[in-house]
């Protein structure tokens, strides 16, 4: 016996596989804007754009905090709300709205987070597009996981939550 210690029964941390990411981490990074390249990408099933608007569209997030975590983009390229024009931060709100009733028809959401991060000190991921997100929430939906072993647990691919965001009405008019 070499006295050698197994490395896994040594790290208090857990492996959780994960191999449907590796398609993602590999894939080359395009040096364009997520958002611009999906307002002007026409097929909206691919890039989950869920509703266009005049100024702004609907689309989910690829890398969600929870089931339907969805974000309204405009289409004008700015890093922050104040300097987009007025009808432009209204729709946004209206779409934030027609956001939040779907959601709750379509997930049964009992409540929501509902936010901008402008900045990179604020957490914003992608700092020259501003866009809003909406995050649905239920009682009991944080667990361990995330607090434990730094893990969020989605229960639905993206193509179900698009689907029946669908079926709730979202693409409709208002």
């Amino acid at each position: 016996m070499s006295g050698t210690a197994n490395p896994e029964s040594a790290s208090p941390r857990k492996r959780l596989w994960t191999p449907w990411r590796m398609a993602f981490i590999r894939s080359p990074r395009s040096p364009e804007c997520i958002f611009c390249s999906k307002a002007h990408d026409r097929d909206d099933r691919k890039n989950y754009v869920l509703f266009r608007g005049k100024y702004s569209f609907i689309l989910l997030n690829a890398y969600p905090y929870a089931a339907g975590h969805l974000m309204i983009a405009p289409y004008q390229h700015v890093g922050t709300l104040e300097s987009l024009p007025g009808e432009v931060t209204a729709e946004m709100m209206e779409l934030t709205k027609r956001s939040l009733a779907a959601l709750r028809q379509s997930h049964r959401s009992e409540a929501f987070n509902v936010g901008v991060n402008i900045g990179a000190p604020a957490g914003a991921g992608i700092v020259d597009h501003v866009h809003m997100h909406v995050v649905p929430r239920w009682v009991g939906d944080s667990n361990f996981m995330p607090v434990l072993g730094d893990v969020r647990l989605i229960p639905e691919t993206l193509d179900e939550t698009y689907a029946k965001l669908q079926s709730a009405g979202i693409g409709s008019p208002g």
